[in-house]
């Protein structure tokens, strides 16, 4: 394609949706299926969650391209991990050809595309597809609105420190706890030491065949995986 950067490809992030590929846009499913590179983020060993999701729409031949992300990235040079990427990507599109970037969830949205965004969009024409996050999808199956008519709604990341979640918690009606992990008893205590472990619905790994819904009240576990979030809503009643 020309444009004001010559003729150079375009890099698009594309949303791929918390797991299931139905929820996956047309859009996103269209430029997969016409992209000469098909890269995505990846864990140091093991297969891409976001990879595996799209897995049977992928084109036969396509190359691709996997960042290869540490568990333990406090401990490495994340930066550098962007840099390199962004690096293998350019040769890509200066040839003219298109690269897509698929994103668990939404790429803006605590999306590691940002990183890529920022390395090559003044230098190549960009666009983000935007997909189905977790959060979406969490008041989906929880059956409980994420906020309504001139409720306030937040989204707090558990790893926050134990005052700050405090704080978020009784300034606002309706809130996503996101990235439980390991944080979870810490969020736990917040939510039941302000007495609304009553209002509160954990999910894990929504929208995949492992997906696990119930009360807060009624977890036992100690330890929650990445991908898991805690819905509150302070004032919530089913509807009548």
């Amino acid at each position: 394609m020309t444009d004001q950067h010559g003729t150079h490809g375009t890099l698009y992030g594309v949303g791929v949706g918390p797991g299931d590929p139905e929820l996956l846009t047309l859009k996103a499913l269209r430029l997969m299926r016409s992209a000469a590179v098909i890269a995505y983020p990846a864990p140091d060993t093991g297969s891409s969650f976001a990879r595996d999701i799209v897995a049977s729409h992928l084109p036969e031949g396509v190359r691709e391209y996997a960042i290869r992300i540490p568990m333990q990235t406090d401990r490495f040079p994340i930066q550098a991990i962007y840099d390199d990427a962004a690096a293998a990507l350019t040769p890509v599109l200066e040839s003219g050809e298109d690269v897509v970037v698929l994103c668990e969830g939404d790429p803006f949205f605590y999306g590691s595309f940002m990183y890529l965004h920022a390395r090559l969009a003044t230098d190549f024409p960009c666009q983000v597809v935007p997909g189905v996050s977790s959060l979406m999808a969490g008041g989906a199956v929880s059956a409980r609105p994420l906020a309504s008519l001139s409720e306030t709604f937040a989204v707090v990341p558990a790893p926050l420190p134990t005052e700050r979640l405090s704080e978020l918690l009784d300034q606002h009606d309706n809130l996503v706890f996101l990235k439980v992990g390991r944080h979870l008893d810490k969020v736990r205590r917040v939510i039941a030491s302000a007495g609304l472990t009553d209002r509160a619905i954990y999910m894990e790994r929504i929208a995949t065949d492992r997906q696990r819904c119930l009360p807060l009240a009624e977890l036992t576990d100690t330890s929650a995986p990445y991908f898991s979030l805690i819905q509150l809503n302070k004032r919530w009643s089913k509807p009548v």
